[in-house]
């Protein structure tokens, strides 16, 4: 504990490079050419949802000093069970982990190394992913220590090129409801999702250094989580910048991973596609690496240890490794219905354990998930038929803030607001009996 400044960078710097994963390169630069002069404004809107949410996922288990699964047991032992397993499925080897291999090769190894095939960089990628994953003891410290620092490195040489010397004129477009548009970008991100299942390795970590007492742990965690807050926001804030000097230069329908890759070819010229391909090799490794040990590690726990560590870590990436054969595009669209369905239970959850003992008992929170999980699967139901079921159809399109993409925010604080009022607190065990 005496190195805590020490131990804060290494363990803020693993967080800032399992958060700045697969998807989260293209999406500040789109948003930046979209909005041009008005990046400003883009950027705080991204940051709250594409860094303040994620954060708020870790610290929200540092105070209750647990898991996801403990703040969903406050829901009921299925519902969390349930829950988890579609979570970790859902952003790992169904989505999250195949994206960030497929990421890597489209961006990173085919523009450099376009004879190579997806099967091989694939294998590759995994190899070298497992290599770190089978090293558990030190995976953390080999994130923070050897991996991030180089990608911060990659990135800040395309940032810094490109604010020294801008590739294009920053000119004021005629996009509407910018704020609003950029936190729906960075909830995109789905980071707060993954937050939740970061969140036991990296308080695990501060557990091994030293920090034993809730209100230590938690200390440790926030000052990590700046550490993180810095560096995202440098990068975040950095692409966007970048992206709003585009908004001449290329068309508006131009694909977001080519968008990337021209703005890189601009700025530095042709050692920029050597420089993005380390980039985004470094940002997907880490968040693979953090996918795979925790996952492998709650299916063990699930099996009672009868299946070991080791062999779900190898199984998880055999069935990523076939996902990410596949293309960006159809890795997304595979999970897109399970994640809207699950994005807003985390976030609610979320919620519910950073407001702590306000929260006077556990059927508010069950109430407010349930309802919050209805709606998600309703307007679910409605985007997958394409407004094809009527009365279903009727029912989210009524509900405030649909067309934005929040269908479940009104109906969710209506049921936390009333179940507050005419639900009684409990007498028996809460949540809240652990919060620091």
């Amino acid at each position: 504990m005496k190195n805590s400044t020490k131990n804060a960078l290494v363990i803020g710097f693993a967080l800032f490079a399992m958060f700045f994963g697969a998807g989260n390169l293209i999406f500040p630069p789109y948003l930046g050419k979209a909005v041009g002069a008005s990046y400003g404004t883009a950027i705080i809107g991204f940051l709250i949802t594409g860094v303040g949410l994620p954060l708020s996922g870790v610290i929200a288990c540092a105070m209750i000093n647990g898991s996801f699964e403990d703040m969903a047991n406050r829901v009921g032992k299925t519902f969390s069970v349930i829950a988890t397993i579609g979570l970790i499925l859902a952003i790992g080897p169904m989505l999250a982990i195949p994206r960030t291999a497929a990421t890597t090769f489209e961006l990173g190894v085919h523009p450099i190394f376009p004879s190579v095939s997806p099967i091989i960089s694939v294998i590759v990628y995994f190899g070298i992913t497992l290599f770190f994953v089978l090293r558990p003891s030190s995976l953390i410290d080999d994130i923070g220590k050897i991996l991030t620092p180089a990608l911060l490195v990659m990135l800040a040489i395309i940032i810094v090129k490109g604010i020294i010397d801008p590739i294009g004129p920053v000119v004021a477009t005629d996009y509407k409801n910018v704020f609003s548009s950029s936190l729906l970008e960075g909830y995109q991100t789905m980071d707060a999702m993954a937050s939740v299942i970061f969140a036991s390795m990296i308080l695990t970590s501060v557990r091994s250094k030293g920090y034993s007492t809730p209100k230590d742990v938690m200390m440790m965690t926030i000052k990590s989580a700046g550490v993180a807050v810095a560096g995202l926001a440098f990068v975040y804030g950095g692409l966007t910048y970048l992206g709003s000097q585009t908004s001449t230069l290329f068309p508006a329908d131009i694909a977001r991973t080519t968008l990337v890759t021209e703005i890189v070819k601009l700025d530095l010229g042709s050692i920029g596609s050597v420089i993005l391909g380390l980039a985004v090799g470094l940002a997907c490794l880490t968040t693979a690496i953090g996918l795979v040990s925790t996952g492998a590690e709650f299916f063990s726990k699930l099996t009672k240890g009868k299946v070991s560590y080791k062999v779900f870590a190898i199984l998880i990436s055999l069935v990523s490794g076939v996902i990410a054969t596949q293309n960006v595009d159809k890795i997304v669209a595979l999970a897109v219905p399970v994640l809207q369905i699950l994005y807003p239970i985390v976030i609610v959850l979320i919620i519910m354990t950073l407001l702590g003992k306000k929260v006077k008992s556990d059927k508010i929170v069950a109430i407010t998930t349930y309802v919050t999980l209805v709606v998600s699967v309703l307007d679910t139901i409605n985007l997958l038929t394409a407004n094809k079921i009527g009365f279903i159809s009727g029912i989210v399109n009524a509900i405030p803030l649909a067309k934005a993409g929040f269908s479940w925010l009104i109906p969710a604080v209506a049921a936390f607001i009333i179940a507050s009022v005419v639900v009684k607190s409990d007498s028996g065990k809460n949540i809240k009996e652990n919060i620091a």
